[in-house]
């Protein structure tokens, strides 16, 4: 069963295996192989939940976004930010609209 907490826990596991050996942990497997290859990671689950939510079943769905999220907690650890600044983002978005908010963005 879920909670508001799994996010929270799952940063903590990742955090903790981060420095672990290789050969035992795939967090470690990844971060050893650097931010490319964690990112390289993240796109690739991001392609398969989009594949998954036009063409395959709810589960698939699930399945790929749990491993979409899982990834995106990976590379968020490995350049150091915790999930508490992304959620502080997100609340600071809340009740603002998307568009209202893009165009609010400093200009690059």
């Amino acid at each position: 069963m879920s909670s508001p907490d799994t996010l929270a826990r799952l940063e903590a596991t990742i955090a903790a295996r981060r420095s672990a050996d290789p050969d035992s942990s795939y967090v470690a497997r990844l971060n050893a192989k650097g931010l490319g290859k964690i990112a390289q990671k993240l796109g690739e689950e991001a392609t398969e939940t989009v594949i998954a939510a036009l063409t395959e079943d709810r589960k698939a769905l699930v399945g790929e976004a749990a491993d979409l999220l899982f990834h995106l907690m990976v590379l968020l650890g490995a350049k150091d930010v915790a999930l508490a600044d992304v959620l502080s983002e997100l609340d600071r978005r809340e009740g603002m609209s998307g568009i209202a908010e893009k165009a609010a963005r400093p200009k690059a």
